[in-house]
């Protein structure tokens, strides 16, 4: 129907641009003619889609009273069967909560587990054995003391593996195995001084 409409609306503009160049009154009420026609088709168009929007509005309506209803009758069920087990589940609990024991109210001991208690055991232990093996921090030397200590010869321990050296009365090293050495010759190796016992300030004040 659009298109038609659109084909006599071309029509009615081309017979009045000719009605316009040959100045004829005829083809310019021939245009308006067409122009006329084309607004009744698009009335009858409209009028005609109206009619069928209307008559789907009710049917719709009627399919979605339809729909709702059988969803409450579903969420109706639904409802029941879920009530139905509710009672169910309650008793399951119920007997869950008896403790497993010959009389009821005698809860029996539950044991504690092996694991747990080892766990448990060796928990400070091995937090003590980490803080153990962590070397001292290392002793911030005055730089007149280590113009005094780097060419000494005097004798500090080491322990393999780790990066300090220390006094032979450190606390640090109780238990540990100890290596001699000259302090000069510890700190050219890469040794560093203990926060603890404090090597460099000892040596550095016996020598002065």
């Amino acid at each position: 129907m659009l298109y038609i409409v659109l084909l006599l609306v071309l029509a009615a503009l081309g017979l009045l641009v000719t009605a316009l160049i040959t100045g004829t009154s005829l083809w310019a009420w021939v245009s308006i003619g067409l122009s006329v026609l084309a607004g009744l088709l698009l009335l009858v168009d409209w009028l005609r889609r109206r009619k069928g929007a209307d008559t789907a509005g009710p049917a719709d309506e009627d399919s979605a009273d339809s729909s709702d209803a059988e969803g409450s009758e579903d969420s109706e069920d639904s409802d029941g069967e879920k009530g139905e087990a509710v009672p169910a589940e309650k008793d399951a609990e119920q007997t869950a909560l008896i403790p497993a024991t010959g009389e009821l109210g005698d809860p029996a001991e539950v044991p504690e587990p092996e694991i747990g208690k080892q766990a448990s055991e060796a928990g400070p232990k091995s937090e003590a054995k980490a803080v153990r093996d962590t070397p001292p921090g290392v002793e911030e030397t005055a730089p007149e003391d280590l113009e005094v200590v780097k060419d000494l010869e005097d004798e500090v321990v080491v322990v393999d593996e780790y990066p300090r050296y220390h006094l032979v009365d450190c606390g640090w090293l109780s238990g540990r195995d100890t290596i001699p050495i000259g302090v000069g010759e510890a700190r050219q190796l890469g040794f560093t001084p203990c926060a603890r016992c404090g090597p460099d300030a000892v040596l550095a004040a016996a020598h002065r």
